[in-house]
């Protein structure tokens, strides 16, 4: 029966950024879960990177939103929109989901209803099967981790809008613990510091851009200075300031020493067998913050658990949803769910 489908695909549906995977050929689409709506009209005017390059400068009839917050689901019908728009992008390059099956990569936590909203939305779409599949799951598999051994792995993937961890064996979650609090935050974050030392106000892709370029978790690193412009709280005119990595250190300082805790809580809840597991073969390290200057050694250093970084942490979710069709075929172990057309059903 699983040689009838023709194509696999993976999704990876994040807070911060969708990818799509097609396997065979790679990664296909890789753009942020944004969507902006017309107000007056409800209509979906752009998604992904267009819609990204609105945040901060749109119009007043113009909401531009993150449809996940937090690492769920908080509008399932703009989620949906962004999905289809994206595979519509995609079809305009000769990709076509019939006869394909589709692996989904999707927050911990979510209820089962928003799983099969999400799976009947890619179904609609013409694919013939969808399947849900947990994400610290996907990515594990994505990185080359072989998740169907009765082996503990720990797995922290800190994404747009949560943080979520997993001690997984045999091909399932044996725990999990998952933070509200992720790289989107700590963009939050500094804009508030900034707001409050210098009565400053900035955007949030400026703060994201202070993050990525002078962000950093090591105490000893070379202090570096970045220019920022944004708009005077006083008098509400435009001005510029200069911050430290110094002061940067600072702020996201509060959010590691959270992520540590939380590593130290997951281990704590996990069987004692596994915990040696863990010890022994190291934390997987994934997603878009785990690109934080001095992250890995921080963690290290707090936890005495060796950390690796996946090789493409951006991705690997992405590329493990793709890669979930061999495994599911040769593992008896590996959670299966799925939603089937109804027309590939009544043939079955």
């Amino acid at each position: 029966m699983l040689k009838r489908f023709g194509k696999v695909y993976g999704i990876d549906l994040g807070t911060s950024n969708t990818v799509i995977f097609e396997k065979g050929k790679g990664i296909m689409l890789n753009e942020p879960s944004v969507v902006a709506i017309d107000q007056r009209t409800s209509d979906l005017i752009a998604v992904g990177a267009e819609a990204q390059a609105m945040v901060g400068r749109a119009p007043e009839h113009v909401e531009v939103t993150y449809p996940l917050k937090n690492g769920v689901i908080a509008n399932i019908d703009m989620t949906s929109s962004m999905i289809q728009q994206f595979i519509k992008k995609m079809q305009a390059r000769s990709f076509f989901l019939s006869s394909a099956q589709v692996y989904i990569s999707v927050p911990c936590g979510i209820t089962n209803v928003q799983k099969r909203a999400v799976e009947q939305t890619v179904v609609r779409k013409g694919a013939n099967r969808a399947i849900a599949v947990e994400g610290p799951l996907a990515a594990a598999l994505g990185a080359g981790i072989e998740i169907e051994k009765p082996l503990g792995r720990l797995i922290l993937d800190i994404g747009g809008g949560s943080c979520q961890l997993a001690v997984l064996s045999l091909g399932g979650i044996v725990t999990s613990h998952k933070m509200q609090r992720a790289g989107m935050s700590i963009d939050q974050d500094i804009m508030e510091y900034v707001k409050k030392q210098y009565n400053m106000e900035i955007g949030e892709r400026t703060a994201e851009k202070i993050k990525r370029e002078i962000g950093s978790v090591n105490e000893m690193a070379a202090v570096r200075i970045l220019e920022v412009r944004g708009r005077d709280v006083v008098h509400g005119l435009p001005r510029s300031i200069q911050l430290s990595s110094d002061e940067i250190y600072e702020v996201i300082n509060e959010f590691v020493t959270a992520v540590v805790e939380a590593v130290r809580t997951t281990l704590e809840q996990c069987p004692p067998e596994l915990a040696g597991d863990v010890l022994e073969q190291g934390m997987l390290l994934c997603g878009g913050g785990s690109l934080l200057d001095g992250l890995a050694a921080r963690i290290r250093s707090d936890t005495g658990v060796p950390v690796l970084i996946a090789e493409r942490p951006l991705e690997c979710a992405a590329l493990g949803t793709g890669m979930m069709l061999d495994k599911q075929a040769g593992s008896k172990t590996v959670e299966w769910r799925e939603t089937v057309r109804e027309d590939e059903a009544t043939s079955n």
